[in-house]
């Protein structure tokens, strides 16, 4: 049985000391030792880059309340198509 770890996030805008933050939760995933596939969600500021830089996998179109927060049921619905 060939197994695959998916790593998922909706993380927070790549600004300030966030950005720093965020690309250490990164790089730490990808020094698991395995074929980690990593999925990043959303379309804040700076997230596309992390995935274009990384080699990840970037859900852009991830549904929000009126208020800007992702609803975390179209992130599920969206990973599991890929993962």
């Amino acid at each position: 049985m060939d197994l695959k770890l998916t790593i998922f996030s909706v993380p927070k805008s790549f600004l300030g000391n966030i950005a720093e933050l965020q690309e250490n939760a990164i790089k730490s995933w990808l020094a698991l030792g395995c074929k980690a596939e990593i999925i990043l969600c959303g379309n804040d500021f700076g997230v596309d880059e992390a995935c274009q830089k990384y080699g990840l996998i970037h859900i852009p179109d991830i549904k929000k309340n009126d208020f800007g927060t992702y609803f975390l049921d179209d992130v599920f619905i969206n990973v599991e198509k890929i993962a």
